[in-house]
């Protein structure tokens, strides 16, 4: 399954049937440094891309996580509420934040994969 990335470091990856799974990246999570406070939103909660979905605090500052596709919120990872070291530990894996059950999964087309998220990076 293909990752696609925002520019805001935000990651998703098709999880079946019109359902993605969201976080933030492997980057978004070293830049923050110790994540030690992570808020998501509630079950059916709907975003349109780039809305303010979810809050992840570090020892060094506060971030929005945002919504990289519309949808509904179907499924939240309570394991990164409970512990939000996990969220430093792997972003990119377990640490993942929601599922989003797309309304616009075109949405997908204008994001970043992988090889290109990675020059973003490294190129600013």
């Amino acid at each position: 399954m293909t990752v696609k990335f925002t520019k805001d470091h935000e990651w998703t990856q098709a999880a079946g049937d019109g359902v993605y799974t969201v976080g933030i990246s492997t980057h978004a999570a070293e830049q923050l440094g110790d994540v030690v406070f992570v808020e998501l939103p509630e079950i059916g909660a709907t975003y349109a891309q780039g809305d303010d979905m979810a809050v992840v605090e570090s020892v060094k500052a506060a971030s929005d996580v945002y919504a990289p596709i519309s949808g509904e919120v179907i499924e939240v990872n309570q394991s990164i509420v409970d512990n939000p070291a996990k969220v430093n530990d792997d972003p990119q894996g377990a640490a993942w934040f929601v599922k989003l059950k797309a309304s616009k999964p075109e949405e997908l087309d204008a994001m970043m994969d992988d090889a290109a998220y990675k020059e973003f990076v490294e190129n600013g």
